[in-house]
């Protein structure tokens, strides 16, 4: 059963709510922009992601608000001053970020307001938050109005001009590691996900390999009642040329010291292989029992 609605048939603050609880997690745009005065304003902003990285794009929209059809100081600020510094949010600063978000009178500077500590950028006139993981000071190519009324999302496309990346969120081989940078995301009404511990996970990228697919999985595989989708998605992604031989598949079979179980057990085995990121074992024990 599905609950289907046509978005102008209900009010734009329940249309609102419930696209924020479908599209979820969102990452969130930490902004600080300034005025023509040199006011400075930061805000959080959920409606946010990156588009590109060659040039490198970020692309956040203030809507307007639902409930009076008012502008944000944040988007009167790029049309002002067209420079922002978008910096990540972790964590260690999710409460005080909530806290910024407070509708403030114009020309209140909420890095005081949340207790955080400007960092002057280098090419960019707004501030950067030091207690950021990442920070990247953009200009703003375009803004993209695409409404008139309460709820109408303006698309401001900076582009990146310099980023700074804290040492410390880095791996020995200089990726970012996700439990070090340890993000949050925004989720409907008033709840946020944090992005480490269990709640990371690998799934690998196929790329330019082509995986097997549904179609060429045993039959008793894919009728099988112990592995769920996610088990047959991540058995169908092995390319033909990674699957195990048919003398490997003999030399596994003399290798037991007992009879194969029955297909329950053994899928429950490759089930637990799965989970251990052991793909090429999980198939020996499916081939070897076929």
């Amino acid at each position: 059963m599905y609950r289907s609605i046509e978005p102008q048939t209900i009010p734009t603050a329940q249309l609102h709510a419930l696209l924020l609880g479908s599209v979820s997690p969102r990452p969130i745009c930490f902004a600080s922009t300034i005025d023509k005065l040199g006011n400075v304003n930061l805000s959080p902003f959920s409606f946010f992601n990156v588009f590109g990285s060659n040039p490198p794009i970020l692309i956040f929209s203030p809507a307007r608000r639902v409930r009076d059809n008012t502008f944000k100081h944040t988007l009167e600020n790029v049309l002002e001053v067209p420079e922002v510094v978008v910096n990540i949010v972790n964590y260690a600063m999710v409460e005080q970020v909530s806290l910024a978000s407070c509708e403030y009178e114009k020309g209140v500077n909420e890095f005081i307001k949340a207790g955080f500590t400007a960092l002057p950028s280098d090419l960019v006139k707004p501030p950067r938050v030091a207690e950021s993981p990442v920070q990247f000071e953009c200009k703003v190519n375009q803004v993209i109005h695409t409404g008139e009324q309460g709820g109408a999302g303006n698309l401001v496309i900076c582009q990146i001009i310099k980023a700074h990346f804290k040492e410390n969120i880095f791996d020995k081989n200089g990726q970012i590691n996700p439990h070090k940078i340890d993000t949050v995301a925004r989720m409907g009404s008033d709840w946020y996900c944090r992005a480490s511990g269990d709640a990371v996970f690998e799934v690998p990228k196929p790329n330019l390999k082509k995986g097997i697919g549904f179609d060429n999985l045993p039959q008793s595989v894919l009728q099988s009642e112990v592995l769920t989708g996610n088990d047959l998605g991540r058995l169908a992604n092995i390319e033909a040329e990674a699957l195990p031989t048919t003398q490997e598949v003999e030399q596994f079979k003399q290798s037991l010291t007992q009879p194969l179980p029955n297909i329950r057990a053994i899928h429950q085995k490759v089930k637990e292989l799965l989970a251990r990121n052991q793909l090429k074992t999980a198939w020996l024990w499916l081939l070897a029992s076929t």
